[in-house]
């Protein structure tokens, strides 16, 4: 019997196969067991096999740590990483989760509303930050080194049936200009692979200072070595 021009026996192989390749322990045993046999990140695990079985170009990973401790965060961020360089194949994160946007990612783009604000080079994005939303996120993300109050941004996020006009993020921007409210910015380039879409970068616009927070956090990165 083949379905799709496989048979039922190569299936299993090319199972097992990819049970091994995401790092599953005993996949001949683990290929009888049902899913509540298995812990939260063996299933994340058999999940990613899922997805690796078509050989895809690009894997589009949604908040692929969600609901894992942090040690298993790192074994399933390890494995992604290794399936990219192994592969050669591209990965989409789409995550809130700041750290993970920090270790794996080459490129980041943050998006507020449905709609992209800023994109760069990942040591951009954290290091040169140029969105006010972008302040914000990093603003709230917490280290070890961080001894103020982090900040939460106010407000709540827009109701998109009814799109706000103009920039989504101002009522909540404490940086907003009167034009926010009036017309979406287009995107300003800071370089050849980092854009902000913030009218803060028009040249007629007030010079604004990003959080003290998120400065202090730069220039102590920086003064390790943080940024490449």
């Amino acid at each position: 019997m083949t379905l799709n021009g496989v048979s039922k026996s190569d299936a299993k192989e090319r199972a097992l196969e990819l049970m091994k390749k995401v790092g599953i322990p005993e996949p001949e045993k683990r290929f009888e067991q049902f899913p509540f046999e298995f812990s939260g990140g063996m299933r994340q695990r058999i999940v990613i096999a899922i997805a690796m079985a078509s050989n895809p170009d690009i894997l589009i990973c949604d908040e692929p740590t969600t609901a894992l401790d942090v040690t298993i965060q790192a074994q399933i961020l390890d494995l992604i990483h290794q399936l990219i360089k192994n592969t050669n194949m591209s990965c989409i994160f789409i995550t809130h989760n700041l750290g993970v946007v920090a270790n794996i990612a080459d490129k980041v783009s943050v998006m507020y509303a449905g709609k992209i604000v800023e994109y760069g080079l990942v040591d951009e994005i954290f290091y040169e930050p140029k969105h006010p939303y972008t302040w914000a996120l990093l603003a709230s993300m917490p280290d070890l080194d961080t001894k103020e109050k982090l900040e939460s941004i106010p407000g709540t996020p827009p109701n998109m049936e009814m799109p706000p006009v103009g920039d989504a993020f101002a009522a909540r921007n404490k940086y907003a200009l009167e034009i926010d409210f009036e017309q979406h910015p287009p995107f300003f380039e800071i370089s050849p692979t980092h854009y902000a879409a913030t009218w803060l970068m028009h040249p007629d616009a007030p010079k604004a200072e990003m959080p003290a927070i998120v400065s202090d956090r730069i220039n102590r990165l920086k003064s390790v070595g943080g940024a490449s």
